[in-house]
């Protein structure tokens, strides 16, 4: 039975979310919030890997036992969205292009994966950013979320993207994959030591990587490579003002939380777990009050 077929017959929902450090998350009170506006029941747990004591492989392990318990799909975070590849029976072709995976959908049996990040990080950017410049952009992390961050900056016409990460190998392996999907862009890799030099010549600075969260603070850069007129996002939602944006804002950089970004992310999972249609309108209204 599809997610439409559930949907029309009025059925409960399971989901859940798969991550490190996800407790702070505001993923589940946003879902269950929007299946109770449109009379509806989902139920949504956080399987914090860290609390269980496992590694980030045992999400392979985690698809499994999820689809045998009768979910009807995942959430995947940090540090799984490239690890759970193994555990899917299909991608949809964005999330095989990224090679990253956020959502995961069970359905006839099968897995399938989505990635509803690039998609909600190019609205995020339309929405906050509208007027700025983006034809050199550094997007700091080469994981999932960058990926998406990567993808969602060339499909919305960058000419230039240098992709920088701890990990070179992995840097060089996201910039050669995704730079065949848009004829006539650039993606590079550029090392940390390249860092200054990047963003001496950029339009804008992307922190795709988990440096800001709650359980990783700190900034991802030096504060006195921040200057105007170089703009900055940052994909960290919790907490919205991370230090990066404190110190972007404090020289002048026009700057971009990643709190519309988990919202837009989450209204279209929802929508993929549930056959539904949500508002997204109101579940950013939700999640500003959750955050308030």
């Amino acid at each position: 039975m599809t997610a439409a077929k559930h949907a029309a017959a009025g059925r409960s929902y399971l989901v859940g979310l798969v991550g490190t450090g996800i407790g702070p998350s505001l993923t589940p009170p946003m879902h269950e919030r929007e299946a109770a506006e449109l009379h509806r029941r989902l139920v949504y747990r956080t399987i914090d890997l860290d609390e269980l004591g496992l590694a980030p492989r045992a999400v392979v392990d985690l698809v499994g036992s999820a689809r045998h318990l009768g979910f009807d799909g995942l959430n995947v975070t940090h540090p799984c969205k490239q690890l759970v590849l193994s555990a899917l029976d299909g991608l949809t072709p964005d999330a095989a292009a990224l090679g990253a995976v956020n959502t995961v959908v069970f359905e006839s049996g099968r897995a399938i994966g989505h990635n509803t990040d690039w998609s909600a990080f190019a609205r995020c950017l339309e929405r906050g950013l509208p007027d700025v410049p983006r034809d050199r952009v550094v997007v700091l992390g080469a994981g999932g979320a960058g990926a998406a961050v990567v993808y969602a900056l060339l499909g919305s016409g960058a000419r230039e993207v240098s992709v920088v990460d701890t990990d070179a190998e992995r840097a060089r392996d996201l910039a050669g994959r995704l730079c065949g999907h848009f004829p006539g862009a650039v993606c590079r890799a550029g090392g940390t030591g390249a860092l200054e030099a990047l963003l001496a010549r950029a339009d804008g600075m992307v922190n795709a990587t988990p440096t800001g969260m709650a359980h990783h603070p700190g900034v991802p850069v030096p504060a006195d490579l921040l200057r105007p007129p170089l703009w900055v996002a940052d994909v960290v939602y919790r907490p919205l003002r991370t230090e990066l944006l404190r110190l972007a804002e404090e020289r002048g950089c026009p700057t971009l939380s990643g709190g519309e970004m988990a919202v837009f992310q989450a209204s279209q999972a929802f929508g993929l777990f549930t056959g539904l249609e949500p508002d997204p309108d109101r579940m950013l209204a939700h999640f500003r009050a959750l955050v308030g």
